[in-house]
């Protein structure tokens, strides 16, 4: 294992062909080896591949010997449910959970036991006490549906208060907005670590497809840079790789505690950031 002085997780999504597995397969065998913190497992929208995020998580921990985290989300049909799959993966040795609202699974329909994040921490912790380390969600450039900057965190304070040990971030590309929201969740007292989340910068128009989705903004002078490109992969992966480094040095300088990189199942992006952060 490569020994890495920049704190760093990395996170995947479970595949859902034989092909996706192949892929997936062939990138954390390479990213496992950069020595990461953990491996974190999504699920699909609406809790659609709870049974693949569940394979996944079993598979990294049998093969990967990486901690690894699978997200949970508001997806239980009921508290017996939740319990059940917490229980099967504290046997399988996780320790850390990323608790996420999320949507309600295919096909449910009607409120169910968990509505907020913050309910779902505060029953983790309540039912597996000190069982495992609560990661859960933030947003310096505010979730889409915050109507304002206090409501955004009022309810991030509340996942704290219920008991979230870190956070990590939704990705961004200005440092700005981060350090500000540190100063800003300082001053609402909330004083847990929070890891900045980097997206790489690989194809324009999925970039620009994943932002509208997540509420990340893409300041206007990249834009103007990545539509000057047009078809040239080639030259936005270059220049996303320079974007994107210049943007963790910042971020690590300024004191973030490190890094989670959405790895969107491939290697290569990820890999030459990390020999940059690793190699100044």
């Amino acid at each position: 294992m490569i020994r890495s002085r920049v704190p760093i997780s990395f996170e995947f999504f479970p595949p859902r062909s034989a092909d996706q597995k192949f892929i997936l397969d062939a990138t954390w065998q390479k990213l496992s080896r950069l020595n990461p913190r953990y491996l974190s497992v999504t699920f699909g929208a609406g809790g659609s591949t709870l049974d693949a995020t569940l394979n996944t998580v079993s598979d990294l921990l049998e093969q990967s010997g990486v901690p690894v985290a699978p997200h949970i989300s508001c997806m239980a049909r009921d508290r017996e449910m939740l319990v059940r799959l917490l229980e099967s993966y504290k046997q399988a040795g996780v320790e850390r959970l990323v608790v996420l609202r999320g949507d309600r699974p295919e096909g449910v329909s009607g409120p169910g036991p968990f509505q907020y994040a913050s309910d779902l921490v505060r029953f983790v912790q309540e039912s597996f006490p000190d069982e495992f380390h609560i990661e859960v969600a933030c947003y310096p450039e505010f979730h889409p549906e915050s109507t304002t900057p206090e409501t955004e965190f009022k309810y991030f304070k509340e996942k704290v208060d219920a008991g979230a040990d870190g956070a990590t971030t939704q990705y961004f590309y200005n440092t700005d907005c981060y350090f500000q929201f540190l100063d800003d969740c300082h001053r609402n007292g909330i004083d847990i670590p929070i890891t900045p989340g980097i997206m790489p910068i690989t194809n324009y128009q999925s970039l620009v497809r994943f932002s509208a989705m997540c509420g990340a903004e893409i300041p206007r002078w990249m834009r103007k840079r990545l539509d000057s490109f047009g078809d040239d992969g080639a030259s936005i992966r270059e220049f996303g790789l320079d974007v994107v480094t210049k943007l963790c040095e910042r971020l690590l300088l300024g004191g973030a505690p490190g890094l989670h990189i959405y790895t969107l199942n491939r290697a290569n992006a990820t890999m030459r950031l990390w020999h940059r952060l690793n190699h100044l």
